[in-house]
Protein backbone atom coordinates (compact mmCIF):
# COMPACT_ATOMS: atom_id res chain seq x y z
CA UNK A 1 0.00 0.00 0.00
CA UNK A 2 1.47 3.45 -1.05
CA UNK A 3 2.14 5.63 1.92
CA UNK A 4 1.59 9.67 0.80
CA UNK A 5 4.51 11.83 1.55
CA UNK A 6 4.44 13.93 4.59
CA UNK A 7 3.07 17.71 3.52
CA UNK A 8 4.99 20.98 4.79
CA UNK A 9 2.62 22.62 7.35
CA UNK A 10 1.95 26.51 7.00
CA UNK A 11 3.78 26.66 10.55
CA UNK A 12 6.88 25.27 9.39
CA UNK A 13 6.58 26.98 6.05
CA UNK A 14 6.31 30.38 7.76
CA UNK A 15 8.60 29.60 10.52
CA UNK A 16 11.48 26.91 9.62
CA UNK A 17 14.45 26.69 11.75
CA UNK A 18 17.19 24.39 11.79
CA UNK A 19 19.35 26.17 14.13
CA UNK A 20 20.43 25.80 17.55
CA UNK A 21 19.80 27.97 20.66
CA UNK A 22 21.81 28.23 23.76
CA UNK A 23 19.39 28.21 26.63
CA UNK A 24 20.81 28.42 30.27
CA UNK A 25 24.07 26.76 29.10
CA UNK A 26 22.22 23.90 26.62
CA UNK A 27 21.42 24.21 23.12
CA UNK A 28 18.77 23.24 22.14
CA UNK A 29 16.59 23.32 18.82
CA UNK A 30 15.25 26.59 18.01
CA UNK A 31 12.09 24.76 16.34
CA UNK A 32 11.13 23.38 19.77
CA UNK A 33 10.97 27.04 21.10
CA UNK A 34 9.08 28.01 17.87
CA UNK A 35 6.68 24.95 19.01
CA UNK A 36 6.21 25.76 22.60
CA UNK A 37 5.20 29.54 21.27
CA UNK A 38 2.67 28.39 18.34
CA UNK A 39 1.09 25.58 20.17
CA UNK A 40 0.48 27.85 23.37
CA UNK A 41 -0.16 31.11 20.96
CA UNK A 42 -3.03 29.39 19.20
CA UNK A 43 -4.35 27.51 22.44
CA UNK A 44 -4.82 31.61 23.36
CA UNK A 45 -6.46 32.09 19.81
CA UNK A 46 -9.04 29.85 20.35
CA UNK A 47 -9.56 31.08 24.06
CA UNK A 48 -10.20 34.54 22.15
CA UNK A 49 -12.54 32.65 19.68
CA UNK A 50 -14.77 31.41 22.24
CA UNK A 51 -15.40 35.14 23.68
CA UNK A 52 -17.47 35.80 20.51
CA UNK A 53 -20.92 33.68 21.20
CA UNK A 54 -24.40 33.84 21.18
CA UNK A 55 -27.67 31.62 22.15
CA UNK A 56 -30.42 30.24 20.25
CA UNK A 57 -33.64 30.47 21.32
CA UNK A 58 -35.30 26.99 21.74
CA UNK A 59 -38.58 26.40 24.49
CA UNK A 60 -37.39 22.67 24.98
CA UNK A 61 -35.14 24.20 27.47
CA UNK A 62 -35.68 25.37 30.80
CA UNK A 63 -33.99 29.05 30.73
CA UNK A 64 -35.93 29.25 26.83
CA UNK A 65 -32.27 29.07 25.06
CA UNK A 66 -30.05 25.98 23.59
CA UNK A 67 -27.41 25.58 26.79
CA UNK A 68 -25.11 25.01 23.99
CA UNK A 69 -23.96 28.63 22.25
CA UNK A 70 -22.65 29.55 18.85
CA UNK A 71 -19.03 31.09 18.92
CA UNK A 72 -15.87 31.56 17.05
CA UNK A 73 -14.12 28.26 18.61
CA UNK A 74 -14.84 25.76 15.78
CA UNK A 75 -12.88 28.24 13.30
CA UNK A 76 -10.10 28.68 16.07
CA UNK A 77 -9.77 25.03 16.37
CA UNK A 78 -10.17 24.13 12.22
CA UNK A 79 -7.42 26.88 11.77
CA UNK A 80 -5.21 25.28 14.69
CA UNK A 81 -5.15 22.46 13.31
CA UNK A 82 -4.86 23.16 9.74
CA UNK A 83 -2.01 25.75 10.18
CA UNK A 84 0.05 23.47 13.08
CA UNK A 85 -0.55 19.87 12.25
CA UNK A 86 -1.73 16.67 13.71
CA UNK A 87 0.61 17.00 16.86
CA UNK A 88 1.25 20.51 17.66
CA UNK A 89 -2.74 20.98 16.89
CA UNK A 90 -3.70 18.44 19.17
CA UNK A 91 -0.95 19.22 21.73
CA UNK A 92 -2.71 23.05 21.37
CA UNK A 93 -5.92 21.86 22.26
CA UNK A 94 -4.95 19.50 24.80
CA UNK A 95 -3.31 22.84 26.09
CA UNK A 96 -6.87 24.48 26.30
CA UNK A 97 -8.66 21.51 27.48
CA UNK A 98 -6.56 20.80 30.58
CA UNK A 99 -5.79 24.58 31.55
CA UNK A 100 -9.15 25.30 31.29
CA UNK A 101 -10.11 22.34 33.48
CA UNK A 102 -7.40 23.15 35.77
CA UNK A 103 -9.49 26.75 36.09
CA UNK A 104 -8.53 29.34 34.14
CA UNK A 105 -11.00 30.50 31.92
CA UNK A 106 -10.32 29.90 28.65
CA UNK A 107 -13.55 28.14 27.74
CA UNK A 108 -16.33 29.89 25.88
CA UNK A 109 -17.77 33.26 27.47
CA UNK A 110 -14.76 32.16 30.59
CA UNK A 111 -16.22 29.45 31.95
CA UNK A 112 -13.90 26.59 33.26
CA UNK A 113 -13.20 24.43 35.61
CA UNK A 114 -13.81 20.36 36.31
CA UNK A 115 -17.58 20.63 36.49
CA UNK A 116 -18.22 22.75 33.91
CA UNK A 117 -15.89 20.08 31.72
CA UNK A 118 -17.66 17.24 32.93
CA UNK A 119 -21.83 18.44 32.87
CA UNK A 120 -22.10 21.29 30.91
CA UNK A 121 -23.46 20.46 27.42
CA UNK A 122 -20.69 21.34 25.74
CA UNK A 123 -18.27 19.19 27.65
CA UNK A 124 -18.64 16.85 24.25
CA UNK A 125 -17.88 19.54 21.77
CA UNK A 126 -14.15 20.11 23.96
CA UNK A 127 -13.10 16.59 23.26
CA UNK A 128 -14.37 17.03 19.82
CA UNK A 129 -12.02 19.88 19.77
CA UNK A 130 -9.06 17.88 20.01
CA UNK A 131 -9.86 15.42 17.44
CA UNK A 132 -10.92 17.73 15.12
CA UNK A 133 -7.15 19.36 15.37
CA UNK A 134 -5.85 16.05 15.05
CA UNK A 135 -7.80 14.96 11.95
CA UNK A 136 -7.47 18.21 10.05
CA UNK A 137 -3.86 18.56 10.73
CA UNK A 138 -3.42 14.70 9.76
CA UNK A 139 -5.06 15.31 6.62
CA UNK A 140 -2.89 18.61 5.69
CA UNK A 141 -0.05 16.61 6.51
CA UNK A 142 -0.71 14.28 3.84
CA UNK A 143 -1.36 16.47 1.51
CA UNK A 144 -5.14 17.97 1.90
CA UNK A 145 -3.58 21.97 2.43
CA UNK A 146 -3.32 24.80 0.52
CA UNK A 147 -5.81 24.28 -2.33
CA UNK A 148 -7.38 21.23 -0.54
CA UNK A 149 -7.31 22.55 2.54
CA UNK A 150 -11.31 23.08 2.76
CA UNK A 151 -12.05 19.15 2.86
CA UNK A 152 -9.81 18.87 5.13
CA UNK A 153 -11.62 21.25 7.28
CA UNK A 154 -15.24 20.36 6.47
CA UNK A 155 -13.50 16.93 7.76
CA UNK A 156 -12.46 18.20 11.26
CA UNK A 157 -15.51 19.99 11.36
CA UNK A 158 -17.61 16.88 10.79
CA UNK A 159 -15.68 15.02 13.65
CA UNK A 160 -15.81 17.33 16.08
CA UNK A 161 -19.41 16.64 16.44
CA UNK A 162 -19.46 13.11 16.93
CA UNK A 163 -18.16 13.51 20.80
CA UNK A 164 -20.18 16.76 21.23
CA UNK A 165 -23.57 15.16 19.58
CA UNK A 166 -22.88 11.50 21.78
CA UNK A 167 -22.29 13.92 25.30
CA UNK A 168 -25.37 15.65 24.58
CA UNK A 169 -27.40 11.99 24.42
CA UNK A 170 -26.09 10.18 27.27
CA UNK A 171 -24.65 12.98 30.27
CA UNK A 172 -27.52 15.67 29.26
CA UNK A 173 -30.05 13.35 28.92
CA UNK A 174 -31.39 14.78 25.60
CA UNK A 175 -33.62 12.74 23.79
CA UNK A 176 -31.96 10.38 21.41
CA UNK A 177 -34.49 11.53 18.80
CA UNK A 178 -33.72 15.32 19.47
CA UNK A 179 -30.11 15.08 19.26
CA UNK A 180 -29.41 15.93 15.62
CA UNK A 181 -32.00 18.98 16.07
CA UNK A 182 -30.99 19.91 19.65
CA UNK A 183 -26.83 19.60 18.52
CA UNK A 184 -26.77 19.74 15.11
CA UNK A 185 -28.95 21.35 12.67
CA UNK A 186 -28.87 24.52 14.46
CA UNK A 187 -25.62 25.35 13.97
CA UNK A 188 -24.60 24.08 10.75
CA UNK A 189 -25.23 27.88 8.86
CA UNK A 190 -22.92 28.55 11.48
CA UNK A 191 -20.30 26.43 10.72
CA UNK A 192 -20.47 26.86 6.87
CA UNK A 193 -19.72 30.55 7.56
CA UNK A 194 -16.68 29.38 9.39
CA UNK A 195 -15.33 27.17 7.32
CA UNK A 196 -15.78 29.70 4.41
CA UNK A 197 -14.05 31.75 6.43
CA UNK A 198 -11.08 29.43 7.11
CA UNK A 199 -11.30 28.79 3.68
CA UNK A 200 -9.99 32.75 2.65
CA UNK A 201 -7.71 32.72 5.72
CA UNK A 202 -5.74 29.64 4.77
CA UNK A 203 -5.06 29.96 1.22
CA UNK A 204 -4.43 33.71 1.69
CA UNK A 205 -1.89 33.11 4.71
CA UNK A 206 0.13 30.40 1.76
CA UNK A 207 0.43 32.72 -0.77
CA UNK A 208 1.93 35.52 1.83
CA UNK A 209 4.22 32.73 2.79
CA UNK A 210 4.76 31.74 -0.45
CA UNK A 211 5.66 35.16 -1.48
CA UNK A 212 7.91 35.93 0.96
CA UNK A 213 10.01 32.78 1.17
CA UNK A 214 10.17 32.96 -3.13
CA UNK A 215 11.88 37.01 -2.31
CA UNK A 216 14.59 35.22 -0.04
CA UNK A 217 16.08 33.29 -2.48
Amino acid sequence: MRVLARSETLAEAAFPSSRQLEVLGRRIPASLIRDVILIVGFAALVTACGRIRFYIPDDDFAGLVNPTPITLQTFGVLLTGAALGSWRGTSSLLLFYFVGMAGLPVFQGGNNGWNYVTTSATGGYLIGFIAAAFVTGFLVERGWNRGNALWALLIGNAVLYVPGLLWLGTVISVPWEDVPSKGLYLFIPGDVLKLMMAGIVLPSAWALVSLRNDRRR
